[in-house]
């Protein structure tokens, strides 16, 4: 799978910015929507400082495994988790799958869910699209599910490769979604020497929205060797409806995921995405001449806010950044209000197998983010974090307040950080009201579920399983009664 992704000369570059705004969701300054802020950064240089790299590889598959790549790496409520692409020779079909294993920092050392060595967690399904690979895992955690993006493939045949997702509520034991089919092809538009096809997906969950960024050597806004990287959301994980494409106008509504590509936001292959809330923008990460380099967009995908920065460094595949579970960047521990670390885990080598391996990781603060300059930026970059209140109970800062939440599990499920010390500046952030024990939880056809909180409004969340872990139980009402209630925003960004 990995081969006709490389053909080809990897090269730097960032498509031409289009001004369109994009559609406001809970918190249109996070959203990309109008606000009163003042005018957003354009092309501004960041300082860099405290570079960092690993002393050796921090990862590698247990068994027969001979090669290790394409990893997903995920800071989950005091854990360091990753997922990656390698094989086992008794791990079902002939093929690509996809290895677990965690650790206490991202230095390691990582081992599997038991202990040993890494696990096998998701393998190919014969007869189905992905009966012999899955590969080039991307994980995020919205709420208490685990979703999985991946490519899957049946066989070596050409432009075989699709995107699939499985879901998990541990990130180890996963089922197929979307019936065990692609939720996106190859779009068709331009077929090239290259023929991959689709896939090497990355998820973000932002402001309601799952972001899936991806390559397909079909698309019409691919380089001459295939390189691209494209743009869908959808408030659906599956992308099986409301989904908008990133074209040259900004995100439009399209019927399929199937839609032509229009428009790339790199020139690249295995890219890696993220939402960073101290520079209000995105980040993707991907592999050039010197390293991995980090090109950054504003929320609507029209302007590039910061220049380039890179990661230097060996590569010989592309790079994971360590994320949030929602796929955002995490914050500095040393001075959340001034740095951002950027982190990264690539193969380094080409093993005995001809393929990828050694992983290891490298990574750099950027400097001066002024993340904490007015009470916008305090919210945007401490939005879906959660830590101890005065009160011993818990804050989650969503959009721009700070909601009390008695039981520290649902907490921690509804964040996508979780900080054991609330930093000064969150304490001017309103405490809007109180997440209780027990509360009265709503569930309406159509718009999913929300638990009622001290004002009385409903305050949706993203599963079942806040609402069993809060020790509600979700009560039926129309979607009249629904509608005629009193809102609050989603509990989850």
């Amino acid at each position: 799978m990995l081969a006709s992704v490389l053909a080809g000369l990897l090269v730097a570059g960032c498509t031409e910015g289009y001004a369109q705004p994009q559609a406001a969701g809970d918190n249109p300054a996070i959203a990309g929507g109008k606000s009163s802020a003042p005018p957003r950064p354009v092309d501004v240089k960041l300082a860099s400082g405290d570079p960092r790299e690993s002393g050796g590889v921090i990862a590698a598959g247990g068994a027969d495994a001979v090669y290790d790549y394409g990893p997903s790496v995920m800071l989950d409520r005091g854990q360091t988790r990753m997922w990656w692409c390698s094989q086992y020779g008794g791990a079902g079909p002939a093929g690509d799958d996809i290895l677990y294993a965690q650790a206490q920092s991202i230095d390691g050392p990582f081992a599997g869910p038991s202990g040993g060595i890494p696990a096998a967690v998701f393998s190919g399904a014969p007869g189905q699209f992905d009966g012999m690979h899955t590969c080039d895992p991307s994980v995020l955690r919205v709420g208490t599910t685990y979703y999985l993006y991946y490519t899957g493939a049946a066989g070596d045949h050409a432009l075989g490769n699709a995107v699939g997702l499985a879901t998990s509520t541990d990130g180890v034991h996963w089922t197929r979604a979307a019936g065990g089919k692609p939720i996106l092809g190859p779009s068709h538009d331009v077929h090239r020497a290259n023929v991959y096809g689709a896939g090497q997906p990355s998820a973000v969950y932002l402001d309601g929205w799952f972001y899936l960024m991806f390559t397909d050597t079909t698309g019409r806004a691919a380089a001459w060797n295939g390189a691209g990287q494209f743009v869908l959301r959808s408030h659906d994980p599956a992308f099986g409806s409301g989904v908008q494409a990133l074209d040259v106008g900004g995100f439009v509504p399209v019927a399929t995921t199937a839609t032509p590509r229009g428009r790339s936001v790199v020139e690249g292959f295995s890219s890696d995405l993220m939402w960073v809330g101290a520079l209000d923008a995105f980040v993707i990460a991907h592999e050039t001449d010197t390293g991995t380099t980090l090109t950054f967009w504003t929320a609507d995908f029209t302007e590039n806010p910061y220049r380039p920065v890179v990661i230097p460094g060996p590569w010989k595949e592309g790079p994971g950044l360590v994320r949030r579970a929602d796929g955002h960047a995490p914050l500095s521990t040393a001075a959340p209000c001034d740095r951002v670390p950027f982190d990264v885990v690539r193969a380094t080598a080409i093993g005995g197998a001809g393929a990828p391996t050694a992983l290891r990781h490298y990574g750099l603060d950027l400097l001066g983010s002024q993340a904490c300059a007015n009470p916008g930026r305090v919210a945007a970059t401490f939005d879906g974090v959660t830590m101890p209140s005065p009160d011993r109970t818990m804050d989650l800062v969503r959009a721009g307040q700070r909601v009390r939440v008695d039981r520290r599990g649902v907490a921690a499920a509804l964040a996508g950080e979780l900080l054991e010390k609330e930093p000064p500046e969150v304490a001017a952030l309103p405490v809007a009201t109180r997440l209780r024990s027990g509360a009265e939880a709503f569930q309406a056809p159509g718009r999913g579920l929300a638990l009622v909180l001290d004002d009385r409004r409903l305050w949706r969340v993203p599963d079942a399983g806040i609402v069993a872990g809060n020790g509600s139980a979700a009560r039926p009402v129309t979607p009249a009664q629904w509608d005629g209630s009193p809102q609050g925003v989603s509990l989850v960004g």
